[in-house]
Parts: structure tokens; C-alpha cells; sequence
């Protein structure tokens, strides 16, 4: 295994960030400011690869000779894909919709590497089972902002933890990034997570 490249994280997510750095990755970062409107696609799996790629390949321009992940996550229930929420009233509405009922959450992940001209593309599901819970708790948690600032309208790494009832597959890819993707995705490159350490 070689001695990997410097990192950049294609992401203004201060979750993925923190997820990053707690195992070892320390890294650079530069929000790519992509308008994800102008993708249409309906598939949420390659729908969030797609994102991801756009993503990465903005910031990768300026970070030619480093490793850049790009991420983007959505929550699609009944075949219906939700990201971030335009508004408080969008929020409580998907929450209506949600609870006493359960997502899947795709995060897709773009990892370019400049010095190897290669580009590795992966996509982390994880189901998400939501507690049944009452419209003043909805209110009380939209009012708090958080759900405003995620895809699925929940953070599973804050308020919206007493939420969820379980999930089943990779947590940290619920957050925004799934950690042993990551690592995989490292390896087939020919790094490894531990170079970072």
C-alpha cells in the first residue's frame, strides 16, 4: 500500500467532516456549490452517483494531484426520492409521511484520484425505520432547524436520533458517508485507510 495522496472532501458537510476525521482523515475542504437541479434523474441510486461524480470533479479542478470525495445522499420512501427539505412546512409534511414508516437511504460517493487518473464510484443503502411519533413531537423537531439542513429532513448524529426506531446496514452512511465504503474504495485504489493515520 502506498503512501496515499492529500484528501479533499468535495462537501461543505460538517457531519461528513466529522466523520472524516474521526477515523484519521484530516481533510482538505472545498464545496463544489454544484446546482444538483439541472440532474433529473429518477433512480435514487444512480441519481446520488451521478451528484456525487458532478461534485467531485468540479472540486478535483483545483485539487489535481490529490484524492477528492464527492457525496450525496437522498431518502426515497415508496419510490418517491426526498432530499433536503425547501422549507419548515416541506419538513413537517415529509415527517407525516415518514413516521410509523420506513426509507432507504442512498449515499452515493465519487472518489477521483488525480496523480492515477481514476475515478471510483460506489453507492452506500441503508433502511431507515422511523418511530410513530405525533405531530406536536414533528413540530418541535422541524422548529429545532436541524431537519432543514439534511436529506431525509433527519440527522441521525443529532436530535433526530430519539426518532428512529433501527437501521439496518452501515450507520455512518445514514450520516452522509459510509466509512467502510470509503475504506474499500481506498484499497481498490491501492491505499489504505491507515496511510491517513
Amino acid at each position: 500500500m502506498k503512501q496515499s495522496p492529500p484528501f479533499v472532501l468535495a462537501s461543505a458537510s460538517t457531519a461528513r467532516l466529522k466523520l472524516l476525521k474521526t477515523v484519521g482523515i484530516n481533510p482538505m475542504v472545498c464545496s463544489s456549490n454544484f446546482d444538483e437541479s439541472q440532474i433529473t434523474e429518477t433512480n435514487p441510486l444512480k441519481l446520488v452517483q451521478i451528484l456525487a461524480q458532478c461534485k467531485a470533479e468540479i472540486v478535483a479542478q483545483n485539487y489535481q494531484d490529490c484524492l477528492v470525495l464527492g457525496c450525496d445522499s437522498v431518502l426515497a420512501i415508496d419510490g418517491q426520492i426526498y432530499g433536503k427539505p425547501d422549507s419548515p412546512e416541506q419538513a413537517i409534511a415529509r415527517w407525516q409521511i415518514m413516521r410509523n414508516n420506513h426509507g432507504t437511504l442512498y449515499t452515493g460517493h465519487a472518489l477521483l484520484d488525480g496523480k492515477k487518473q481514476k475515478t471510483l464510484l460506489s453507492c452506500g443503502v441503508t433502511k431507515v425505520y422511523f418511530a410513530d411519533i405525533d405531530d406536536h413531537t414533528i413540530e418541535a423537531y422541524v422548529k429545532t432547524g436541524e431537519p432543514l439542513k439534511c436529506a431525509g429532513s433527519f440527522a441521525l448524529e443529532g436530535k433526530g436520533s430519539v426518532l428512529i426506531e433501527k437501521i439496518e446496514g452501515c450507520h455512518s452512511n445514514v450520516i452522509g458517508l459510509s466509512l467502510p465504503l470509503l475504506r474499500e474504495m481506498l484499497q481498490k485504489l491501492d491505499y489504505s485507510i491507515q496511510s491517513f493515520w
